[in-house]
């Protein structure tokens, strides 16, 4: 990791709240009667209900949702032995992994012991709290002993994920793979590198798959484990066999599949081509496998490979396990993570592999071929379906094994259910920035030299979002960057002073485009000083794809020159303003925020059309509530006069968009609530996501307010309705809004422009 990648993971983790999770109260509190209930004396009711029925702490606490990821950082990553403390950030990484993924709350854990005995005992007598133990980075071959033992002497699931994730997921792929190339998997020759945790389950589960034992030969960094080889501990005895093959190479020689745990650069193309016809190659060294994903592609065109990186096709990864396997195990309160569990989660793995993939998963990878076959045989990680797919088959697993203490009746609501749990939209902005990385456009920055700009961008160039080109005085960048130790390589700055021939073509161009606007020449040439209007001519003259300005300028000026320079879409009399609002609730869209002060009824069907596709940009299906003070014509002067209207119009002209208003902000957000009152409405039974304001004043008081007073990540505004790509910041943005409406910038500069909605 260079210097700058160093400086932002450490200000990441120590930006405001020290760390990565916190936890959140969810009852009420503030009142002196919930705190009576929270504690005492209320609290004594559900204690005295517990000591009558151990399982009812399911029913009354946290238990049912609270899973340990407990460490003795003895095996932390690829760092080794570094100690417990050392490796806590580490484990709550994997906590917010759990919570981002499947919702699951966690309590890291990180043990100061190496004693075998001591871990054990410590865990059994804090099980309780859980409902689950994820075992993390212990090294073996303690992790083998420290598991067996745990699983024997608790009744909550517990799973080391560093054996078992990897296998899960591998052997998903492994399923698929030889589906694709035809062979059997109890005649395939399997060579696996390496005989730490990973490897060793890897080996256990591809047996219990029907790999046969004498079929498969295991390499550690002293050459092949083979029957009678001194000094072989127990788990590795496991897998030795009878062969006279002592080395990798000798080993590969005619197999059917190489897994790889083991160091980078360790395979070479010669290898590979001594294995069997349709050879599959499981390179998942991190973060460089054991042969690079081009030399291994050449080696040979029938190939199926797969590494651990996120960069290249087939991206063995144990997120798309571990998160899933413990949600279905919670759910059903089982009392342990069986032999069953795990297949059920690799079958229902492969199988999602093989259904038609969404849009939205095809969009987020950029690839709209992606479909089962040879660079896709295990799921993405952000594909939404993972959690609805695998859960439900570990949970039924464990309830047809005996393990679980609870049943599910109906599995189509609790597949519907988990769903919910998530949002479907809970992954947006990590969706785009995966999608803007696949096709990085060209971003011209007006505020150029200033240093919330700056450090944006060394995210941005980090992250390899988009091609970022700065406006401003060359020296003035270079001394803060200098400064504030910036790490930009390849940096791109246009300095006007030392760009006059371009300024001369800007300003001619400008002037030619207004002259019969009211602009004269001197006009152009003055205006033409503003690194905005200088921003917004490379973007009209195709020498960027998008533009970003706002921090120091203000909002409506930097619109009006767009307006002028990049100009209005064909069929749209007005621009509109967005902004996106998650929350664990989901993900809601708000418009219009910034631009429209007192819209007509005109206005008002103008900025919902241009909201809806938006929306629909974002793979998200529209529900649009058009909000006011009164509810269905219960008043008719004012704003809901124009918003009846508007409605009006929308359910003659585009009858394809879900909306309906006027309605109060609890009527839209009570969906039961509007279901009772106003069955008669096309929202009746909806969940609304999109809110359009009557006006700019309740537009603005509401997001300021979801801002200052709410739990909400607020990212926008998302200026809507021009020809090309151009996003304003509000002032007062942190570096994160400029790298989000950066990555939005480059997503909608990949696109193609909609067709537009004419019958605006």
């Amino acid at each position: 990791m260079n210097n700058m990648d160093k400086k932002q993971a450490l200000h990441y983790h120590a930006m405001g709240r020290p760390g990565k999770i916190e936890v959140v109260p969810t009852k009420p509190h503030s009142t002196q009667y919930d705190l009576s209930l929270a504690y005492s004396p209320g609290v004594a009711e559900p204690c005295l209900e517990i000591q009558k029925n151990q399982i009812d702490a399911y029913k009354y606490t946290a238990k049912s949702n609270l899973v340990a990821v407990i460490s003795n950082g003895t095996a932390v990553l690829g760092l080794g032995d570094i100690g417990a403390l050392s490796g806590k950030p580490v484990m709550e990484g994997k906590g917010l992994l759990f919570k981002i993924f499947a919702d699951i709350d966690v309590f890291d854990i990180e043990l100061d012991t190496k004693d075998v005995d001591k871990f054990i005992e410590t865990v059994k007598m804090i099980s309780p709290t859980f409902g689950g133990i994820n075992l993390e980075d212990i090294k073996a071959p303690e992790c083998f002993e420290i598991e067996r033992r745990l699983k024997e002497e608790l009744d909550i699931p517990v799973m080391h994920d560093d054996q078992h994730g990897t296998a899960i997921i591998s052997a998903a792929g492994l399923l698929n793979a030889l589906e694709l190339n035809g062979k059997k998997i109890d005649t395939i020759r399997v060579v696996v590198n390496g005989a730490g945790a990973a490897a060793i389950s890897c080996a256990r589960l591809y047996k219990a798959l029907g790999v046969k034992k004498e079929n498969m030969i295991m390499c550690d960094s002293k050459g092949v484990i083979y029957t009678g080889r001194a000094g072989l501990n127990a788990e590795k005895e496991e897998f030795a066999i009878e062969t006279s093959a002592r080395t990798l190479t000798e080993a590969l020689v005619g197999a059917d599949m190489f897994l790889g745990l083991s160091v980078a650069d360790i395979l070479c193309e010669e290898m590979i081509q001594s294995m069997a016809k349709d050879p599959i190659v499981f390179a998942l060294a991190n973060p460089n496998p054991e042969i690079g994903y081009e030399k291994a592609i050449h080696s040979r065109p029938d190939i199926i490979f797969a590494t651990g990186r996120s960069d290249y096709p087939n991206q063995i990864n144990n997120v798309l396990g571990f998160p899933y396997i413990f949600r279905g195990a919670l759910d059903v309160q089982a009392r342990s993570i069986n032999e069953e569990m795990k297949l059920a989660a690799t079958y229902a793995l492969a199988e999602l592999t093989k259904e038609p993939v969404p849009e939205n998963v095809k969009m987020a990878y950029n690839d709209p071929s992606i479909a089962f076959g040879r660079n896709y045989i295990i799921p993405k990680p952000l594909d939404t379906r993972l959690i609805s797919r695998i859960a439900p088959a570990v949970a039924k697993a464990a309830i047809e094994s005996g393990v679980a203490r609870t049943e599910i009746e109906d599995w189509d609501a609790y597949r519907d259910q988990l769903e919910k749990r998530m949002g479907q939209d809970e992954r947006l902005m990590r969706r785009m920035t995966r999608k803007a990385k696949t096709n990085p456009k060209r971003i011209v920055f007006a505020e150029g030299a200033d240093i919330k700009t700056l450090m944006a961008v060394q995210e941005i160039l980090s992250e390899k979002i988009a091609h970022p080109v700065l406006i401003g005085n060359k020296t003035e960048i270079e001394t803060l960057q200098k400064q504030y130790k910036l790490e930009l390589p390849e940096l791109t700055i246009f300095d006007p002073a030392k760009e006059t021939n371009k300024i001369n073509q800007y300003t001619q161009a400008y002037y030619e485009k207004r002259q019969r606007k009211g602009i004269i020449l001197e006009q152009a040439k003055e205006l033409m000083k503003n690194p905005n209007f200088i921003g917004l001519m490379m973007v009209e003259s195709g020498e960027a794809d998008g533009f970003i300005s706002g921090i120091h300028s203000n909002y409506h000026d930097v619109l009006r020159a767009a307006k002028d320079i990049i100009g209005l879409r064909a069929c749209c009399k007005y621009a509109v303003g967005m902004h996106i609002v998650t929350n664990k609730k989901g993900t809601y869209f708000l418009a219009d925020t910034t631009v429209n002060s007192h819209p007509s009824a005109d206005t008002l069907e103008c900025v919902t059309v241009l909201t809806y596709e938006a929306v629909k940009q974002f793979n998200v299906e529209p529900v649009v509530a058009l909000t006011s003070y009164s509810n269905f014509g219960e008043y008719r002067l004012g704003s809901p006069a124009q918003i009846q209207e508007a409605v009006d119009t929308l359910h003659r002209k585009y009858p394809e968009i879900l909306v309906d208003g006027e309605m109060s902000a609890s009527i839209a957000f009570k969906t039961e609530l509007r279901q009772a009152r106003f069955p008669f409405s096309p929202l009746a039974d909806k969940d609304v996501n999109t809110i359009i304001f009557p006006n700019l004043s309740s537009g603005s008081i509401a997001l300021g307010v979801l801002q200052e007073l709410g739990n909400n990540e607020i990212i926008g505004p998302v200026l809507l309705g021009l020809n090309k790509p151009v996003h304003i910041l509000q002032m007062g943005c942190s570096v994160r809004d400029i790298v989000y409406m950066t990555t939005l910038a480059v997503t909608d500069a990949q696109k193609e422009m909609p067709v537009d909605m004419c019958r605006i």
